[in-house]
């Protein structure tokens, strides 16, 4: 989504530029005002064609803004009936997503095939703590099930290192993965596994999520194993707890973008 004028989505003549903008310097853009009525569906080749006040909207790169199934598409459209008064590109997560799906992984999926091939190798779960004792644990059984399910379904063994060095890992297990990676349907679920990967440092935990081995919140606990060990006993800093939300919102709404879109 952009903050830019109700153009960039309807694809109407350009509104005249605002001059107050101007004068409030850097900073974050002011949120465009709601400028519909309602959001609705009509039926488009391949899905539904999210419409505001019946016209076609757009993604910021003028492609059609087309979800491929019917409760993707009316949970973006509940996005946009949502907004009061200005319309906030953070208040809308599946719409961001689904604008990255049509306009950025759809014509580049080889690459976004690559760029999440190279997680294959640097998996969060293959890099164990050495110590202490509970921290290995909690390690282990957060997991050791997880990695079980990528051998048995994948086909992907892994090789564990203690520590950060670098663990290199088998061929067939990065092509497993690299398979697995390209067998995801559709540039919406791509998108999805992208930033469920991306916010866990996991493919592993992504796909797992994806195939439906892991709930979302039991996913994104797994990834923050660490992290919960250290606030429990250095205590939690609301500044981390605060970009953790943050990242918890991303992550859940990349799920529930894999879900809806299947």
């Amino acid at each position: 989504m952009s903050d830019d004028t109700p153009s960039d989505w309807l694809g109407t003549a350009e509104a005249a530029p605002d001059p107050t903008a101007a004068a409030r310097g850097p900073g974050r853009p002011a949120l465009p005002k709601r400028f519909y009525t309602a959001a609705g569906l009509a039926d488009a080749e391949g899905g539904w064609r999210l419409t505001l006040d019946g016209r076609p909207a757009h993604t910021p790169a003028r492609n059609p803004l087309a979800l491929p199934t019917r409760t993707l598409a009316e949970a973006v459209a509940a996005e946009w009936e949502a907004q009061v008064g200005v319309i906030d590109p953070a208040t809308m997560p599946l719409t961001r997503l689904a604008n990255t799906a049509i306009d950025g992984v759809a014509p580049r999926r080889d690459a976004v095939i690559d760029d999440l091939s190279a997680y294959a190798g640097t998996d969060l779960l293959a890099y164990r703590a050495g110590d202490p004792e509970r921290l290995v644990a909690a390690q282990g059984a957060a997991w050791d099930p997880v990695l079980d399910w990528a051998r048995d379904a994948l086909g992907a063994r892994f090789i564990l290192g203690e520590g950060v060095m670098h663990v290199a890992q088998p061929e067939d297990t990065v092509a497993a993965l690299r398979r697995a990676i390209a067998a995801t349907e559709g540039p919406f679920r791509l998108a999805a596994l992208h930033t469920l990967t991306t916010l866990t440092g996991s493919l592993v935990l992504a796909l797992a999520v994806l195939h439906g081995h892991l709930t979302p919140a039991d996913a994104w606990a797994a990834a923050h194993v660490d992290e919960t060990y250290q606030a429990s006993v250095w205590g939690a800093d609301a500044e981390a707890a605060a970009r953790h939300a943050l990242r918890t919102a991303e992550f859940e709404a990349a799920a529930r973008l894999a879900a809806l879109a299947r």
